[in-house]
């Protein structure tokens, strides 16, 4: 990786770019140290270190959340509004026909997200700033300062985003991806300091830090292993006269990622499990908000047995429901049969539909079962061993596993086109 980094800072178009993402990045770090004026931020503080959803909103904002700064939503209107965007456009037969017209379908479907995220953008600010209200975090503002206090969140959710655009565009890589890549790497040195603190209060020892290190390599290692595990279904094409030329058949597969869906599922099963939670929140002292927030018979209770089961349960259910809506077995069938393909062994039509069908079920069960488990460490982390409080989740090790193989392959591609362009003149 060193090597393939040296030769691309070498070709002046490629450093062009990285020094492009650098200046960039380095904006939206600086952006989310400006704090929002008028905010207590000691209640935020003790919200986001608790865990829950708002702690993953502030681990991809990469603190700003915590801090209260203009940057505190990040790009998480962005990846609510593509998610929800996606999924009406499975739902909903205009934006499916948009996204089949190529690069101007592709336009208008991000120009509807953008939209969208603004929208979603408000909806966050507004919850989240009612919430802190609701605890004396922002008492004396008048109505036009809160105004300032929205408008801020606001705005600084859809810079984020022309942020990652222009990253997208001028730099390296997919933007917003980069961005919360670069947020989840800078938390990385407070969760070594969280280890550090807990051994000088005498919880733990050196070897209980040891051993959770050696884990924390062995999970990332293993993760590593799945992102880059796929099964390869094996597709034959029949060969066909063109023109005065008779083409021969070939062979080749169709390469299914058995975690492809994990990032999404852990999302979709985290917003269901803490949607309850945060709500309850936004009314202390009510009896149904302490009946899920302590009750030992509720499932939203993390120091239960339920919590992570449910959890778990629902991160399985997810990978295979967005596996299934995603690749649409009945699609990949029809499109096989009219390139003149067909997989060995297996008849056209309805037969090679029920085989899709059959091996999508397979690849997302175990990938749910791994995303599951990648899911509920934390919480059993945090419930039963003496690291309470580290905020060391799967979601952020698949993230960052899924940036890094996604800019190498990136960077590698730019490589190899660059070779060969030389090669030829």
């Amino acid at each position: 990786m060193l090597s393939t980094l040296r030769n691309a800072w070498k070709v002046p178009e490629l450093r062009k770019k990285f020094l492009w993402t650098i200046f960039l990045v380095a904006i939206f770090r600086i952006g989310i140290h400006i704090p929002v004026p008028g905010i207590d931020t000691s209640y935020l503080t003790q919200v986001t270190e608790s865990g829950g959803l708002l702690s993953f909103y502030n681990l991809i904002s990469g603190g700003a959340l915590k801090n209260f700064s203009i940057f505190a939503l990040a790009v998480s209107p962005y990846i609510n509004a593509s998610i929800i965007v996606q999924l009406l456009t499975i739902a909903i037969p205009s934006l499916e026909q948009l996204s089949k017209e190529g690069e101007d379908g592709r336009k208008k479907i991000q120009s509807i997200t953008r939209y969208l995220s603004i929208g979603i953008g408000f909806v966050l600010a507004m919850g989240i700033f009612t919430m802190i209200s609701s605890q004396g975090a922002a008492t004396g503002l008048n109505t036009a300062e809160k105004a300032v206090v929205l408008i801020s969140l606001v705005v600084g959710s859809t810079f984020c985003m022309w942020l990652g655009d222009q990253i997208t565009q001028r730099g390296f890589g997919n933007g917003v991806s980069i961005l919360i890549f670069v947020n989840i790497v800078s938390q990385l040195p407070m969760t070594l300091m969280s280890l550090f603190t807990l051994k000088e209060a005498g919880q733990v020892g050196i070897v209980e830090i040891t051993l959770f290190l050696v884990a924390a390599i062995a999970l990332l290692t293993i993760t590593i292993f799945f992102s880059l595990a796929e099964r390869r279904v094996p597709v034959q094409y029949a060969g066909k006269a063109v023109g005065s030329k008779v083409m021969k058949g070939q062979s080749t597969h169709i390469p299914l990622s058995i975690i492809g869906s994990a990032v999404i599922a852990i999302i979709f099963a985290m917003s269901v499990m803490m949607f309850p939670e945060t709500i309850a929140n936004f009314f202390p002292g009510k009896s149904w908000s302490t009946w899920i927030l302590h009750s030992p018979y509720s499932i939203f209770n993390k120091e239960t047995w339920m919590y992570p089961v449910f959890y778990a349960a629902f991160t399985i259910f997810f990978t295979w429901f967005y596996t299934q809506i995603t690749f649409k077995p009945d699609e990949m069938a029809e499109n096989l049969h009219k390139s003149a393909g067909f997989v060995p062994g297996v008849r056209p039509g309805a037969p090679t539909e029920k085989y899709f069908e059959k091996l999508l079920t397979k690849v997302s069960l175990i990938g749910g079962i791994f995303a599951a488990i990648l899911a509920v460490l934390p919480t059993l982390v945090n419930n039963y061993t003496a690291f309470k409080g580290i905020q060391f989740g799967g979601t952020s090790v698949l993230i960052l596993i899924g940036v890094g193989l996604d800019f190498s392959r990136q960077l590698d591609s730019q490589l190899v086109m660059r070779h060969y362009q030389g090669f030829l003149k």
